[in-house]
């Protein structure tokens, strides 16, 4: 999770040197600015935890493949499910 953070604020960090970069070439567009940047970082930020969590439930679904729906036969069997 920590590499993550670490990708966002770089991102975050690109994105605000691409701004100074536009901005000292007196080039500017209204919709992106700090504000807009920040509230993209912050929407990364919430994004990946969530993106994590969604393929950790994919991951440990039984019912997804035919090995596993074999599996979870045999744990019903040994009334382990």
């Amino acid at each position: 999770m920590d590499k993550a953070k670490q990708y966002v604020a770089m991102i975050g960090g690109a994105l605000g040197a691409l701004l100074l970069f536009f901005q000292s070439l007196d080039f500017q567009i209204d919709w992106f600015n700090e504000s807009t940047i920040n509230s993209f970082v912050n929407f990364l930020t919430a994004l990946i935890p969530l993106v994590f969590v969604g393929y950790g439930i994919y991951k440990n679904q039984f019912l997804l493949t035919k090995a596993a729906q074999k599996q979870e036969e045999v744990l019903k069997k040994q009334g382990l499910k």
